[in-house]
């Protein structure tokens, strides 16, 4: 199984820094990382003409180096935003000049909707968003993420109503814990939509310890930290997703306090010696 990393796994680093995303790059080749995925890409570090000629300057570099550029993963809001299918279109667009093949998108970080609603509601949007990614040649899909969208078996529904061969699951082995739900009860039904994979760890309380902690759906409390040093059965998970035949990337995902780059370091050899 073939490892990258998130752009995402760098913030801290980039904030401080100030580090261009080819800077980025070249730290996860450094590390050891067989691909890098990217977030939202942001001007602020890389000054370009706009979003998809940043993006031509990213792809290039990778390719100097190397690096395959697996997902490009990107914030959404149906609901809350009326012209969300055109703005996910133009962030296809640059995908497809990062030469990413997998985009995943939000559906909603409404709060108040029932699930239910929030799939009635988006599922024909997220079906045309796919359709115009198709024709490029990527496919789409959603994480289990953002309290609501967050149960293996919500996501699922979501899945099924949309219906469509170019939408499934980005798997976010950790974020269940965000809905109270075990990762190995999620992934056995996660697993056979997954297009996508993330590894991600988290330390667990059922009290708030400090201010870095933040609440699950049902008032526990996460940290994120090493992937490896939490709670989350990252071996188990790994194991489910390649009996499902789910034989695509695993991107490693660090959201903790550690300092971005002994943690990604520590990460990847974790994972490499559980997924051999």
């Amino acid at each position: 199984m073939k490892i990258g990393v998130s752009s995402y796994s760098f913030a801290h680093y980039q904030r401080d820094t100030h580090a261009s995303y080819l800077k980025l790059c070249d730290l996860a080749r450094e590390i050891g990382f067989d691909g890098i995925e990217f977030i939202d890409l942001d001007p602020e570090y890389q000054p370009a003409a706009d979003l998809c000629a940043l993006a031509d300057e990213i792809r290039a570099h990778c390719e100097a180096i190397g690096l395959p550029i697996i997902a490009y993963t990107v914030g959404a809001d149906f609901i809350e935003n009326p012209d969300m299918v055109a703005q996910l279109k133009a962030k296809i667009d640059v995908a497809e000049h990062l030469g990413a093949k997998v985009v995943r998108h939000d559906v909603t970080w409404r709060r108040d909707l029932d699930w239910r609603e929030i799939i009635a509601r988006t599922k024909d949007s997220v079906r045309e968003v796919t359709e115009y990614a198709a024709r490029k040649g990527i496919r789409t899909c959603t994480e289990n993420h953002g309290y609501v969208m967050q149960d293996a078996n919500r996501v699922e529904e979501l899945i099924l109503a949309v219906n469509h061969p170019n939408y499934g699951w980005l798997v976010d082995m950790g974020n269940f814990l965000c809905a109270d739900e075990p990762s190995m009860h999620a992934l056995p039904i996660a697993a056979k939509y997954a297009f996508h994979a993330h590894a991600k760890d988290f330390l667990l309380k059922s009290e708030k310890p400090s201010d870095e902690w933040f609440p699950t759906r049902n008032g526990n409390f996460l940290r994120g930290t090493v992937v490896g040093h939490g709670v989350v059965p990252v071996r188990e998970c790994v194991k489910t997703l390649r009996e499902a035949g789910y034989d695509g990337w695993l991107s490693l995902e660090f959201e903790g306090m550690e300092d971005n780059l002994p943690a990604l370091r520590a990460g990847l050899s974790y994972l490499r010696a559980v997924t051999e």
